[in-house]
């Protein structure tokens, strides 16, 4: 039976993680968006809001030095890490041993770029939770979201801004591609904020948390890449209205027209008053030659 939660003495604390960096030789890099979690507290609360358990298989992408780690391991059943720094991946297990050695077993460390990532040779997650590097945090959930079907649900800490563009609903300002696809896969809301004194090295901006409760796409006979070309092509020029937004798209503004009337969508209108199933029935409308019948491999 795993332990309800990492005891303090199972956590990193702030010399430790500076020490760990040294003795490999680890500068935080702007390059990977290193910005390490120093407060067990902060781990803590990820994890509890997160909501995962015993019974959970839980996805980590950029452990870094095992702060995340170390706070999920105590709680479920097993912690699959994804870490492109060949030293930081070589160092968590030993890190984990070291802190403890009861839920060593319960690691599996996967040195990879979670962008590149095609499989997994591991066990089949049943969540995501991850301090995701803030440079690349939406291309990597999106890529994630379609490869993990096994996910139930994400929870991701973000810069602040992107956060808010990810949990937007239709009509707010932050609306837009990242919302919208993110939106496809399944509902998405902020979980709470994160102050940037809890990070070495202190990044600029402030942080979010979002969670992610996956559900079933909108029914629609469009795949999701037919789907996510529309998104795309709506906010290119999201000033413009979407008969002029979707004009190449659809062939010619004419054209475009035509496709958002059959789909109930007013021509007049722009891309962030529409939800993801509107996007969705509107994709089955582009015109026959532009249509691919089929999404390529994720």
């Amino acid at each position: 039976m795993n332990a309800a939660h990492a005891t303090p003495r199972q956590l990193l604390g702030a010399a430790e993680i500076r020490a760990l960096a040294d003795s490999a030789g680890v500068r935080p890099t702007k390059t990977l968006g290193q910005n390490f979690v120093i407060d067990g507290g902060t781990v803590q609360r990820i994890v509890r809001t997160a909501g995962v358990g015993a019974d959970d298989v839980v996805l980590e992408i950029g452990p870094g030095l095992g702060s995340l780690t170390l706070a999920l391991l105590p709680v479920v059943r097993h912690v699959v890490a994804v870490e492109i720094d060949a030293r930081l991946a070589t160092m968590l297990p030993a890190t984990v041993r070291s802190k403890q050695a009861e839920n060593a077993s319960r690691l599996t460390v996967v040195q990879h770029d979670a962008l590149t990532l095609t499989s997994l040779d591991a066990p089949a997650p049943t969540a995501i939770v991850a301090n995701l590097p803030y440079n690349v945090a939406v291309p990597v959930l999106l890529h994630l979201l379609p490869l993990v079907e096994s996910a139930r649900s994400a929870l991701v800490m973000v810069q602040l801004e992107v956060a808010q563009r990810l949990a937007a609903k239709p009509g707010e300002q932050a609306y837009g591609v990242p919302s919208v696809k993110a939106a496809w896969y399944g509902s998405v809301r902020m979980a709470g904020t994160v102050g940037q004194q809890v990070f070495w090295p202190q990044p600029r901006v402030g942080s979010g948390l979002v969670a992610l409760h996956r559900h079933a796409p909108p029914a629609t006979t469009a795949t999701r890449h037919q789907v996510f070309e529309v998104i795309d092509a709506a906010f290119a020029q999201r000033r413009k209205t979407l008969r002029a937004a979707l004009a190449r798209w659809a062939g010619s503004p004419d054209a475009a027209e035509a496709a958002l009337r059959a789909a109930g969508v007013d021509p007049g209108a722009r891309g962030e008053t529409l939800d993801v199933a509107t996007f969705a029935r509107l994709a089955e409308h582009r015109p026959t030659r532009f249509a691919r019948p089929a999404d390529p491999p994720s």
